[in-house]
């Protein structure tokens, strides 16, 4: 239903509305918390959505709903994070942190699309994602939900979920409701403690955190979740500036505000800024959220504040008219639960979008030669804590982690972990195989070292999975040390004295600090959480059946107290550096390379159009592909400004000795700063504009630009 049209029904339904209907609607309530009873209960009161519902419990509240005086239907929310990972039959894909390092907006768009036609054909509405905080500090704990540390990739692919979640018709059958979130800041809370305050002035509000928002604002987001914490002292659920000023009447966003989990409640409990819930749900209310998400307390608080005159009824009009009309949109009214497609579980379409993403993830960080295995590796040795478990490789947001922890769960396939895509390739080539899990994440009286060492020196080559695990990482699961845990080290030495050679392959909620089982491995592979296929895509690359064109959107720290070492930084520092350690990161922003090389040349920029070329060349002895990143610095400005910051990127695929001339075209807006008085203006002056293979200074072409 058109927009217009939906205001106008959606106004039409509130008028009949009682006070009492108006406020249930802005409730949200958690089936698997309440239960049954209790959800049926609230379906009946008229409450606006239900979470964490699934299959024929999702129905049957939704039929209590459509049996109430007015017949308002329920939207079911469910965190459908990197597929829909809650339901255990689903495609579940790699994590958002892990696709990103595909750098490809289409492959996340594809992976949106079958996301929600899986969600739908649960019979549910929305999910709660893309996550569009950035992580430039990976202590916190939700690293693996970001889509990195940088504010304009994580924007790009920010919208193409968006796209793949809504589709051109939100009432569709195979289409869903996104939710962009946490607005705002929320990832850059004080010393990476999830939750807590992000001390950020608005510029900077506005020059980092804000463009993600305004992207998926663009791509016609639906919802918007608001965060836990607070910028510079105030609550974000509580502000109407952010919400209200900046939100809706700066971006244009016409869809409905969302809190996060209890956020309203956490305003008395936590944040200590109302005396109680009543206040609370006041400021919450005039703050601009349309939804309460599980603060039941909400209710009774907000009826009583209508009654005594405290808030004005015309705020909960305007909540209200927000959730009816995105209903009315959605046409919930005539068709109140989504089909979605039968038979589309785990189907083989959506298992190659899978299979395309983990293969896309793959990152290769290190080669001396190793890679790909020639025919005269005639025994392998794969070992380490997470080469054969399907858990760390899916990371958080699955079945096994929510809505309630239970990692005894049985996995259901298909699935394929790195211990099983490498044995089945080994037996496709006629290699030997061997398998030792070696030592834990953490360190267990099981660890069994020295039958590690010992295949290791029967083997041709090692392949050594490391990583973290669900109780390393998530929300309330800050790390102080990021270094690798348990004996992970130990054991890298251990098999590194075989004399073998060894590649390190990450399976890893984030980056971690590795040291020398990165720095003196011979190669290494990252995978992040890779989804239902992160295993096969690194055995594929491991036997140079797919060329790795993984490049990172997040860079590795060589030591916690390095932190933060994300690529765009302002100068300033005496010295650039710690005095014991180097300047630079373990791994950049951006870094990644391949079975071939790549070299960049002549680079141009014509002012008429904004258009930026430059050649490119595969130099290497293989087909490949490269993603161009191209960067910009503001050589004097009216404040300061990073050293670089990526202002666009494109990937090709080149033959070996081919070359292309490449064209970007960039637009006024992208040389443009957020000034003292927090505007967006373009300052006349000098522009450095570089091309690049990663955001490090020497992978990168450059030319001086003057506007």
């Amino acid at each position: 239903m058109k927009k217009s049209d939906a205001i106008q029904k959606a106004k039409s339904l509130l008028q009949q509305m009682t006070t009492e209907e108006k406020v249930a609607q802005m409730i949200q309530v958690s089936y698997a918390d309440v239960g049954r009873e209790e959800a049926l209960r609230w379906a009946s009161l008229g409450a606006g959505s239900f979470l964490h519902v699934l299959g024929d419990n999702a129905r049957e509240v939704q039929r209590a709903a459509m049996q109430t005086r007015l017949g308002i239907p329920v939207i079911f929310g469910i965190d459908a994070i990197h597929g829909h990972g809650l339901n255990k039959n689903a495609t579940i894909f790699p994590s958002q942190l892990a696709v990103a390092c595909s750098w490809d907006p289409e492959l996340v768009e594809k992976m949106g699309e079958v996301t929600a036609r899986e969600v739908a054909t649960d019979g549910l509405h929305w999910t709660f994602s893309p996550v569009l905080c950035l992580g430039r500090d990976t202590r916190w704990g939700r690293i693996n939900e970001t889509f990195g540390e940088d504010s304009y990739l994580t924007g790009e692919l920010g919208a193409a979920i968006i796209r793949g979640y809504q589709g051109e018709d939100l009432s569709d059958g195979e289409h869903i409701l996104a939710c962009a979130k946490h607005y705002l800041g929320y990832g850059e809370a004080v010393g990476a403690r999830d939750a807590c305050d992000s001390e950020v002035t608005e510029r900077k509000v506005r020059e980092v955190f804000l463009p993600p928002f305004k992207k998926a604002v663009e791509a016609g987001c639906a919802t918007i979740m608001t965060a836990y914490g607070s910028t510079d002292g105030s609550p974000l659920t509580s502000s109407r500036r952010l919400m209200h000023d900046i939100l809706r009447n700066e971006l244009g966003f016409d869809g409905f505000v969302v809190t996060d989990w209890d956020n309203t409640k956490s305003l008395v409990r936590n944040q200590k800024v109302a005396k109680d819930i009543e206040e609370a749900s006041i400021m919450a209310a005039k703050a601009g959220n349309d939804m309460i998400m599980v603060t039941l307390d909400f209710y009774e608080a907000m009826l009583s504040a209508l009654k005594n005159g405290a808030v004005d009824i015309s705020v909960i009009d305007e909540a209200v008219l927000h959730i009816l009309t995105i209903k009315y949109e959605m046409e919930l009214f005539e068709k109140p639960e989504k089909t979605g497609k039968a038979d589309c579980f785990s189907c083989d379409e959506h298992l190659a979008v899978a299979l395309e993403a983990s293969r896309k993830s793959v990152t290769l960080l290190r080669n001396n030669g190793m890679l790909p295995l020639d025919s005269a590796c005639k025994k392998i040795a794969v070992i380490g804590p997470n080469a054969d478990d399907i858990r760390a490789q899916y990371g958080d947001w699955t079945y096994f982690t929510h809505p309630h922890p239970d990692p005894s769960r049985t996995p259901v396939r298909p699935y394929v972990t790195v211990k099983e895509g490498i044995e089945a390739l080994c037996k496709e080539n006629g290699v030997a195989f061997n398998y030792a899990k070696g030592c834990s994440i953490l360190a267990s009286d099981e660890d069994d070292l020295e039958t590690a060492v010992s295949i290791a020196k029967d083997a041709d080559a090692v392949f050594y999975v490391v990583g973290d695990m669900i109780d390393q990482f998530g929300e309330y699961k800050d790390r102080a040390d990021l270094n690798l845990s348990g004996r992970q080290t130990e054991l890298f030495y251990r098999l590194q004295a075989t004399g073998k050679p060894i590649c390190t392959v990450l399976v890893t909620s984030k980056p971690l600090c590795m040291g020398d089982v990165a720095e003196k491995a011979d190669a290494v592979l990252c995978a992040f959480n890779g989804g239902m296929f992160g295993g096969q895509a690194v055995a594929e690359a491991v036997f140079g059946k797919l060329n790795p064109s993984g490049r990172l959107p997040i860079s590795f720290p060589r030591h916690s107290g390095q932190l933060p070492v994300y690529y765009n930084q302002l100068p300033g520092w005496h010295g650039g550096k710690y005095c014991d350690l180097p300047a630079t990161p373990l791994f950049a922003f951006g870094e990644g390379i391949s079975y071939t090389t790549f070299e960049f040349s002549n680079l141009n920029f014509c002012k008429d159009n904004y258009t930026v070329t430059l050649d490119v060349e595969n130099t290497g002895t293989c087909e490949g592909t490269e993603t161009i990143q191209l960067y910009l610095h503001d050589v004097v400005s009216s404040v300061m400004t990073v050293g670089k910051r990526l202002i666009a990127f494109k990937k090709i695929n080149l033959a070996p000795g081919e070359k292309q001339t490449v064209t970007i075209t960039l637009s006024h807006e992208d040389f443009a700063l957020i000034n003292a008085e927090c505007e967006a203006v373009v300052e006349p002056g000098e522009f450095i504009l570089m091309a690049g293979k990663s955001s490090k200074d020497e992978d990168m072409i450059k030319i001086s630009v003057t506007l």
